[in-house]
This record gives C-alpha cells, sequence and structure tokens, in this order.
C-alpha cells in the first residue's frame, strides 16, 4: 500500500514523516512554502524523544501522481479546503481506491461519498503543531497518536486493518471501528472548544464557555438521535499510549483554529466544527446561542486579522445571546 498523504501540515506532517521513517511508501501533497521546504531539505518532526528530518517525495497537486490500485489516499487538509481537494482527486482520476479522512468534524466523509464509493472515517488524537515551513511537531508519547477508522457510513473492511497495521508500523495506536462517527462525534465535542483557546491563548480560563458550548452540542446530538464515543480524557487508550507533553526548544501545544490564525491561512475550520451543533440545533428546533457566537468570534478573528490572546473570556460571553 502507497499511501497519498494529501495535505502535508500539523497531522499530514506527523503521518508523513511517521510511514516514511518505518519505512513505508509514502508520497505528500503539498502547496507553496510547505511544499518548497520539504523538496528542498525534507520534512524535520520533533517530538519530545526525537528530533529528525526525513527526505520526502512530494508533489504540488495530484494531477501529478499516476495513482495505482495500491494506493490509499489520506485527507489532512482540513474541512473549508476539502471541497477543492475532492474536486482535484476527479479530475485526476481517482476511482476506486480508499479515501480515508483524517478531518476534525463530521462533513468530510459524506462531502467524499458523493464522488467515492471507498470512503473511511478516522479519528485523529493526534497533539501536533504546525508553524513554520519544513517543520511539524507532536507533542506525545510513547506513540505519534490514536487513530480510530472505519468504513463511511459503517462496517470495517481489509482496507482498514491494513491502515491500522500500517499505522501501528509507524508509531500510532490505530484501531477498527465498526462505527467509527460515533467516535468521530466524540472528537467533535473536543473540537468546540478550539476557538476559544484560539481567542483567549492556552491555557487561560474561559469562565465555562467551553462546558457550555458542550452542553449545547450534547443536547442537540441526544435530539438529533446520533450517537456519541467518549474519547476524550477518560478514554483508558490515552493512559497506555498518549501523553500529552511539551516538546524542547517548542511553544506549548496550540489548537488547529489557533495554528491556523498564527499562520495567517485566512481560513479556519469553525463553520464545520461549532457550524456542525448549530446546524443540528436549528434542524432539530434545538437553541444553540453559544456556539452560534463561536461563528460570528471566528469570522471577526480573520476579518480583523486578531491572534491567540487578543480576547478576554467576558469578551466572548458577551457575543452570547
Amino acid at each position: 500500500m502507497r499511501f497519498i498523504v494529501y495535505g502535508v501540515g500539523a497531522v499530514g506532517g506527523v503521518v508523513a514523516t511517521a510511514l516514511a521513517r518505518s519505512g513505508q511508501e509514502v508520497l505528500g501533497i503539498a502547496r507553496g512554502a510547505q511544499l518548497e521546504a520539504i523538496r528542498a531539505n525534507g520534512l524535520r518532526l520533533k517530538t519530545p524523544e526525537i528530533d529528525e528530518t526525513h527526505s520526502l517525495d512530494c508533489v504540488g497537486s495530484p494531477a501529478e501522481i499516476a495513482f495505482g490500485p495500491e494506493d490509499a489516499i489520506l485527507m489532512c487538509m482540513k474541512t473549508q479546503h476539502a471541497e477543492a481537494a475532492l474536486d482535484a482527486l476527479v479530475a485526476a482520476g481517482v476511482r476506486d481506491q480508499p479515501i480515508f479522512c483524517l478531518q476534525n468534524g463530521v462533513e468530510n466523509e459524506r462531502r467524499a461519498l458523493r464522488r467515492f464509493a471507498n470512503v473511511h472515517g478516522v479519528t485523529v488524537l493526534l497533539p501536533a503543531t504546525f508553524l513554520e515551513p519544513g517543520k511539524v511537531v507532536c507533542h506525545a508519547r510513547p506513540r505519534f497518536g490514536i487513530f480510530d477508522v472505519g468504513r463511511y457510513p459503517g462496517g470495517t473492511d481489509a482496507a482498514d486493518e491494513a491502515f491500522c497495521a500500517a499505522m501501528t508500523r509507524a508509531n500510532f495506536a490505530a484501531y477498527p471501528q465498526p462505527e467509527v462517527m460515533r467516535s468521530k462525534y466524540g472528537k467533535l465535542l473536543m473540537n468546540l472548544g478550539n476557538i476559544v483557546i484560539a481567542s483567549l491563548g492556552p491555557g487561560v480560563e474561559d469562565d465555562g464557555l467551553r462546558d457550555r458550548l458542550k452542553a449545547e452540542a450534547q443536547a442537540v446530538l441526544s435530539a438529533a438521535g446520533i450517537g456519541v464515543d467518549d474519547v476524550g480524557r477518560d478514554d483508558p487508550r490515552r493512559a497506555e499510549h498518549l501523553e500529552v507533553t511539551d516538546v524542547p526548544g517548542e511553544p506549548p501545544l496550540g489548537g488547529s483554529t489557533a495554528q491556523s490564525l498564527q499562520r495567517g491561512t485566512g481560513s479556519v475550520e469553525t463553520d464545520f466544527l461549532n457550524g456542525e451543533i448549530v446546524l443540528l440545533g436549528r434542524l432539530h428546533g434545538i437553541p444553540t446561542p453559544a456556539n452560534a457566537a463561536m461563528l460570528h468570534l471566528a469570522a471577526r478573528m480573520l476579518r480583523e486579522s486578531l491572534k491567540p490572546g487578543d480576547l478576554t473570556a467576558p469578551d466572548l460571553l458577551a457575543l452570547i445571546d
């Protein structure tokens, strides 16, 4: 199996480098300064215990790849960029290869299934940072991360087993999960606080706002009849595989939304995190004022070029109707 890692950012960069260092065949798809840095010097991976640079074959577009039946495509870009990426895969002739969605939220699998029959969800528990071209940081040990993997909308197959075997070899803990979307909804509950961290900065008291976001989401998911698996701090697999800790010489771990703002990417994924709860709430008649306020907050932060730490908890609470 050759792994096509589409989007070599925080998650994709750690996955691609981990696969390469374990001797497996991997090809990245990146863009801009990240593509240039990888082509020039390889990709540097830092963890609490590792500081290594590995060469990595990388292209700028799916159009540059001759896809074969043994390829597995790993979607690692943020959801706001997934539509264009899926279009590019169709244009490149991809058809039957397994598409693995290693992305936050629950929208990516549904979008992919419109175009491809062989779609798989992946819940990603991987505390990673990408702030400068050519380097990714993983804040975890002894494993780099934990994955739940299954076909969308349900079941598992040989591709999931092969994915898990390859990821285990690459120092992840990977589990076939026939109801993988239950796990992904559990991760969604965790990601609702990403915009809060992006506003206040890591480790800043939020005056109960994240708890409020989660409570709204739990009410909405219950009304919608959506099952959820807890993949948070109480997940027993974390104690065995995933100690989140600082990396020497690197800033503390921040959320993926904060990283997007710090890098000035011009977009964040809030519409597909808190926005998913707002959408379901409107469909099922459940008020979600706190999550709706986070959508307006994200738009404001982009509009005003705000950075983590520019706002306070009272600023955020004042936005809620």
